[in-house]
């Protein structure tokens, strides 16, 4: 399982041309599942997204996490994370989990950081739409994490 987490300013999802969801100060998550994960993986890196320390303290270092920030999230499905270029010029998504597991790991992720930080402060798209998603990236920081070994 992969997240991709934007420190942002400010981000939203739209979907035929209604916001579903939209977040100020706080991350936006791009994730991705494989084949093989499971839903510890997707508790884990819930886990690991609410507390990194990617926001500046009194000293302008990053040492600041959501719990301490107050921040929210914005969690957006993209299989293409798991997207391979090795051969020719159009990606191949084999290495992407097939919908109704990913589906369910998307699900247990946002589970995951709602019972951690609250509903309030977690945003979604809708899985497997199509979706506009507007990031205002700040910094830009912009930091992977992964269940890979």
């Amino acid at each position: 399982m992969k997240a991709l987490i934007q420190r942002v300013s400010r981000g939203s999802v739209t979907i035929d041309g209604e916001v579903t969801g939209s977040v100020d100060a706080g991350f936006v998550v791009l994730l991705g599942v494989r084949p093989g994960d499971t839903e510890e993986d997707s508790r884990y890196l819930a886990h690991r997204t609410v507390n990194l320390r990617v926001f500046a303290d009194a000293d302008d270092k990053m040492n600041l996490s959501l719990e301490n920030t107050g921040g929210g999230i914005l969690v957006i499905s993209q299989f293409t994370l798991y997207a391979s270029t090795k051969k020719g010029n159009r990606p191949s998504f084999i290495g992407a989990a097939k919908p109704e597991l990913a589906e369910a790991l998307y699900e247990e992720y946002v589970a995951a950081l709602r019972r951690a930080l609250g509903n309030d402060r977690v945003a979604t798209g809708r899985f497997g739409a199509m979706m506009s998603v507007e990031i205002i990236n700040d910094g830009p920081v912009t930091i992977e994490l992964t269940t890979d070994s």
